[in-house]
């Protein structure tokens, strides 16, 4: 197991990840596999815009990269939709 790690990483990304002919509400984290050194789902806090999130998954794709959920309730924040960028930027990884 990894133990908690400081991060200073930012990217920005649209809202919206094409798994298997459905776009999820995910946004997708380029060169996350190089990044972490895995291609296994990783545990982070991270802020997406100016909300903090607490002990989220990055989901792997399904190509070799990592995905964040973005769910409805903090697309609802944000004031954003499917389509709108976002700026994600990870503070801690957890695993």
């Amino acid at each position: 197991m990894v133990e908690p790690t400081t991060l200073d990483h930012a990217f920005t990304a649209p809202i919206g990840v094409d798994v298997k002919g459905e776009i999820w509400s995910c946004v997708e984290m380029p060169g996350s596999a190089e990044f972490f050194g895995t291609k296994r789902a990783v545990r982070v806090d991270a802020m997406v815009d100016t909300i903090p999130i607490s002990n989220v998954g990055l989901m792997v794709t399904g190509t070799g990269g990592h995905m964040l959920s973005i769910s409805a309730k903090l697309r609802k924040q944000l004031g954003k939709e499917i389509g709108d960028s976002v700026t994600v930027h990870l503070m801690r990884r957890l695993t």
